[in-house]
């Protein structure tokens, strides 16, 4: 899986890049066909946004978070991204 990470307005630093990379990892223990992930943080006045694509096998997935903290954007981004990955994969094993 590899993952591209965007920062606007906001430096992306070492412990954002581990961060968003161990949340991931979680996300590909449900899911192994993730190809690539486009992960974009934003800042905008005090909102905080995270958001993320996945190319899946069969499929993409979108979602997005607000929050004044970015680390539980990303959480709450991860838990999202986390439903809507295991209902594509739900979806997949009735096809």
């Amino acid at each position: 899986m590899q993952i591209n990470l965007t920062g606007r307005h906001v430096d992306i630093t070492d412990s954002l890049k581990n961060y968003v990379d161990t949340k991931f990892a979680k996300l590909e223990r449900h899911f192994d066909h993730i190809n690539n992930v486009y992960v974009i943080l934003n800042v905008e006045k005090l909102n905080q946004i995270a958001e993320a694509t996945l190319h899946l096998n069969g499929g993409e997935v979108f979602a997005n978070a607000e929050h004044n903290d970015m680390y539980a954007a990303i959480d709450s981004l991860i838990d999202k991204l986390d439903r809507q990955v295991i209902k594509h994969k739900e979806k997949m094993k009735r096809h």
